[in-house]
């Protein structure tokens, strides 16, 4: 079977994978002149890998992804552990976790990590980093990727399935698909020493609210969650110097060791539906495949599997 895929991030280089794993002859179709331009939701040197989410379905689709992972490569997930941060215990992933039969404690103390008082905090060994440029070209090895090849409709390729992974543009082909676009924002911070556990703070409402990782230049990445605003994908727009400053300050008062003068920061886009669900369906030859509503990367080898599937029929 002949498959196109439209669009070279992340879920597209997954679905790529899984469809050649499953004998699929597949073509990828990307817009800009590289697999590595900053445009869309899959640049960077690492992305957040946890299991801890307060529903259980996103912890077994993590589970199921880390196994996906190791398929693909020993050397593309660093396990540093998280520390989630909520203001009371109740509201932490705790509940998940144990269904799922994760490992989490209360009791082990990171001290490079400040936790507010009263607040709670879950440690959890199976997280940390994915190294994502690093994910997204092993995906790809051996692909046929034609670059700077901007697809205006699926009717214009000749193939027996196309799949539509391509982000912030989704509308552009399916307008009725409900997703909003934004541009997020993401700062970088000095801290020298031995990697930080990646960090997620949950709400009142349970909800991700920010977050940190590794990153293996400059020692920390952190952003937060939900509050860029709307855009349209195809402007060029920098990171807003306000949520740089409302990350940084966010940052001191966490990060005792980091540096809190940030060193760098870039623009990111989210296209999410209300409940930061993914819309993977197949209509006729088509098959959209639109997460990842801001935490998807860590999914990519499991969704990467669902697409193909939907693609070939199975």
């Amino acid at each position: 079977m002949r498959v196109a895929v439209v669009g070279a991030g992340v879920m597209g280089a997954a679905t790529a994978w899984a469809l050649r794993a499953r004998g699929g002859d597949v073509t990828v179709y990307e817009q800009f002149d590289s697999v590595d331009h900053e445009r869309g939701s899959s640049h960077g040197r690492t992305r957040i890998f946890r299991l801890a989410y307060p529903q259980d379905e996103w912890v077994q689709l993590a589970q199921e992804a880390l196994d996906g992972w190791a398929d693909l490569g020993d050397d593309l997930v660093s396990l540093h552990g998280l520390v989630e941060l909520a203001p009371a215990a109740e509201l932490t992933s705790a509940d998940a976790l144990e269904r799922c039969r994760a490992e989490f404690s209360f009791e082990q103390p990171e001290p490079r990590v400040r936790v507010p008082d009263g607040w709670a905090a879950l440690w959890q060994p199976v997280a940390g980093v994915v190294h994502a440029d690093r994910a997204r070209r092993a995906f790809l090895a051996g692909i046929d990727v034609r670059t700077g090849e901007r697809v205006a409709s699926p009717d214009d390729l000749d193939a027996d399935v196309v799949v539509l992974t391509v982000g912030g543009w989704i509308r552009q082909f399916i307008p009725d698909v409900p997703v909003r676009v934004t541009r997020e924002t993401i700062a970088y911070f000095r801290h020298d020493g031995p990697p930080l556990p990646s960090v997620v703070e949950l709400n009142v409402q349970r909800g991700h609210a920010m977050y940190a990782l590794h990153d293996p230049v400059h020692g920390l990445k952190a952003g937060a969650h939900f509050h860029g605003r709307e855009t349209d994908p195809d402007l060029e727009e920098p990171a807003d110097p306000e949520l740089v400053g409302r990350i940084a300050a966010w940052v001191e008062a966490r990060f005792p060791e980091a540096e809190p003068t940030p060193v760098g920061a870039q623009a990111c886009i989210y296209t999410s539906t209300a409940d930061e669900s993914f819309v993977l369906e197949r209509r006729g030859r088509v098959v959209v495949g639109s997460p990842c509503s801001g935490h998807g990367f860590k999914f990519a080898p499991a969704i990467g599997r669902r697409l193909a599937a939907l693609a070939l029929g199975a």
